[in-house]
This record gives structure tokens, sequence and C-alpha cells, in this order.
């Protein structure tokens, strides 16, 4: 057991927020305004857990699963999981079964409440960690990007309504760059998603690249691997690229966050392409400098 399951196991909120410092992108990172940085957190705590519940990573003890009321010989159902997930969520908006049961939910209150945010992004998000279970291959590239519309896309919509700045446009921009990243991201887990029985690459394009699951198993990617994984990078570029005049079209310090996200999905892909597109033996690394190059190519808006 590693020391964050430790502290999950004894303090979930703590063990699941801790998480942050972990992922790919910036959460809520100190240049933020304080008030901001709280409710990101907030509802980040909420996006980690239910992908924990979905992957079935949470921290061993089934300290969750008895806040939830789930039993805890049952707390490896994950559907159980996700569906009381759910009716505590309802409680945050509801109020009338009283305060939420999960620590990580009370603590989305009153950011729900001082943001006036909508329960949809939040159910979106438990549906794709729920259709994770029912759907494990993705036969058309259309098909994936329905799926990015419940697991990416409702993220970019709360930082707009965290920060106050949504608007069609820039939902339709932080749309396209929330897909994107998450074909980024399935592009350097292909490995691993393999090892939970799930493809994130469509059908048909593996097809078009004469590419067959086993090829996705082997230690390193053949030519054809390598040519379709070139082939989804493009794509999530081009889904960036479109999204990236989001960026110029905010002030400020969201503007920096906002320059972040398409710096690291734009480094990430870099990294994928200087590996020569093989990501089986693991996920391509970016360095902080590549990072911090990108970020000020975005915030000059000269790509």
């Amino acid at each position: 057991m590693t020391v964050t399951d430790t502290a999950h196991a004894v303090d979930p909120e703590r063990g699941t927020l801790a998480k942050a410092a972990d992922e790919n992108f910036p959460v809520a990172p100190f240049f933020l305004p304080r008030a901001w940085r709280t409710d990101l957190m907030a509802v980040y705590g909420f996006a980690r857990l239910v992908d924990d519940i979905g992957d079935g990573d949470l921290a061993p003890g089934g300290a969750d699963a008895r806040l939830l009321g789930v039993p805890e010989e049952r707390a490896d159902d994950r559907v159980l999981m996700l569906d009381a997930f759910e009716e505590d969520l309802r409680r945050v908006f509801a109020g009338s079964d009283g305060p939420p049961r999960h620590p990580l939910l009370r603590r989305l209150v009153p950011t729900v409440r001082r943001r006036a945010l909508p329960p949809e992004p939040f159910l979106g998000l438990i549906a794709a960690n729920r259709q994770d279970q029912l759907v494990a291959r993705y036969e058309t590239y259309d098909d994936l990007l329905a799926y990015c519309e419940l697991s990416a896309n409702p993220v970019g919509r709360l930082v707009l309504a965290v920060t106050g700045t949504s608007t069609p446009e820039r939902i339709r921009r932080s749309d396209e760059i929330c897909t994107a990243l998450q074909i980024v991201e399935h592009l350097q887990d292909v490995a691993e998603d393999l090892g939970r029985d799930r493809i994130y690459l469509p059908a048909e394009d593996m097809k078009r690249f004469h590419v067959q699951e086993t090829d996705l198993a082997a230690p390193s990617a053949n030519a054809s691997v390598r040519a379709l994984i070139a082939y989804e990078a493009a794509r999530a570029r081009d889904l960036l690229n479109e999204g990236a005049p989001l960026v110029g079209s905010v002030h400020g310090r969201l503007r920096l966050l906002l320059a972040g996200f398409v710096a690291g999905g734009r480094a990430a892909l870099n990294a994928i392409a200087a590996a020569d597109h093989d990501v089986l033996p693991g996920p391509p690394k970016s360095g902080k400098v590549h990072l911090l190059r990108e970020a000020g190519v975005v915030l000059r808006g000269e790509g």
C-alpha cells in the first residue's frame, strides 16, 4: 500500500485531492485567485473520485463504499458504486434528503451554490464512467467523440462556469480542447487501457491501418500501430488548434490556465511524435521546459 493509499484509507477526501499533484495538467495552480482555486479543487475532487470508482482505483479499506451506503463486500461493484455516488450527488442539488454523505460532495455544495452550477456536467461524468463498464470498444470516430462529450467536455464547461466566463462560443472551443486532451490521454494510455480490456482507438481506423488487438499487446509498436497513432494524434492536434482561440478570448490569470491546458496537450503530442509514435512501452513524457515553450507560443497566439 502506498502512502497515498494509506491516507485515502484513513481520509478519503484528503487522499483523493492529493492526486491532483499527479495529473497531466494543473488543477488549481497557485496563480489563480483563492476563491477559484477552492471551487476548482471541489470540482476536481468530484471528477477524480468518479473516475476512480469507474476504473476500480479506490483505495483499499472500503471507506468510500461505507460513506455512500454501499455494503463493504460490494465495494468492487462499480455500477452499484456509481449509482450510489449519483444518488449522493443529487443531494448536492436537491437538499431535500439531507446533506451529501461523502465529504467530497459536501465540499462541492458551497461551490455549486456560489457559482450556480447545473447538475448536467456532473451527471455527464458519471454517465461516462457507467459507459466504461458497458462499452469497451468504439466502432467509429464519431462514437468516440460522443464518449468524450460525456467524459471530457463537462470539465471544461465547469471551469468556464466557475470562472464566470461561459459563452456559447467559448463552450464550443472548450469542448474541442477537452476532447483533444481526452484523445491524447487515450493515445498515451493504449497499453494501460488494454490491460483494463478497453480500446479507445476506433475499430474502423484500426481496420484501415491493418492493426489487430494483439498488436496493441506487444512490447513495442509495429509500423501499422505507429501509423494509426500518428493519424489519431493529427486529429487531436487539429482539435487543439480549433479550440486554441479560447485562450485569446479571456484575460488575466484564466488565460494562463487555459494556455497551460492547450500547451500540455501539444507538448504531449510532441512527445508522442518524438517517440516515433510508439506508445506501447508507456506514455511518452515531455519536460517542463518544452511545456513552458509551448505555453509561450499559445499565449502569443502564434499557433
